[in-house]
């Protein structure tokens, strides 16, 4: 019996998020399951404006440190075969996965 599998991948990585991306599209279509996605969610933009001169004297010059996460969001209709061979994936320190049955 299949069921349906949410998975939400969170990076500040773009490239080791596709990768992931990519892993799970093979594994998917190896096992032959449905499988919708990956459809990218809007880009956060985090940016920090932080003065340059760290005494506050001279002009007020600042630079702006901006992080960017990238999501992205893949329903897939799993077995517990492909949700064992999911959960093999070799993942990096920067890809957070949040998985909801």
């Amino acid at each position: 019996m299949s069921r349906k599998v949410r998975i939400k991948l969170t990076s500040t990585d773009y490239k080791k998020l596709e990768e992931v991306c990519e892993q799970i599209k093979a594994i998917v279509a190896k096992t032959g399951v449905k499988m919708s996605g990956p459809i990218p969610l809007p880009t956060k933009r985090l940016v920090v404006p932080v003065m340059r001169s760290p005494c506050g004297e001279g002009s007020k010059t600042w630079d702006k440190w901006e992080l960017r996460i990238y999501r992205r969001l893949i329903d897939i209709y799993a077995d517990e075969r492909t949700m064992r061979m999911l959960m093999r994936i070799r993942i990096p320190d920067e890809v957070r996965i949040e998985a909801q049955y």
